[in-house]
């Protein structure tokens, strides 16, 4: 098998993760000391990001777009899709993460959104 078949495995299985609604399933896709930052914000543990969508979105899916090759980098590009339980808004964003892997796992991911976007579909900024 080749690296890129079972980079798209592991992309599907990751998407898969997010949608099973459990921090620590989403967590196990990272290494030890595997991080997130968000929208260039400080890294911070994969755990306390899924955590924190997976409450703000009880019934979230997440698709898995496209893998796209970037130097040393993966960038696994995705689709959010659910209800944000703050305003019962629904809410669909996409955006991609730019992975570090090592030894098979995330050492590093850099996501990224419009953030704008993202705040009007939540309810928490005006169209104007």
């Amino acid at each position: 098998m080749n690296e890129r078949a079972e980079l798209e495995k592991f992309a599907q299985r990751y998407a898969k993760a997010w949608c099973s609604h459990d921090p620590d399933t989403v967590a196990a896709f990272y290494s030890k000391n595997g991080s997130i930052s968000v929208n260039r914000a400080q890294p911070v543990p994969i755990v306390e990001v899924a955590r924190n969508f997976i409450r703000d979105f009880p019934d979230m899916i997440v698709t898995f777009d496209k893998l796209e090759p970037r130097a040393d980098r993966t960038a696994f590009h995705w689709t959010l899709a659910g209800t944000y339980a703050g305003t019962g808004n629904h809410v669909r964003i996409s955006g991609y993460e730019l992975w570090k892997i090592d030894n098979g796992l995330i050492a590093e991911s850099k996501g990224h959104f419009d953030a704008a976007d993202y705040e009007r579909q939540l309810g928490k900024l005006s169209d104007s």
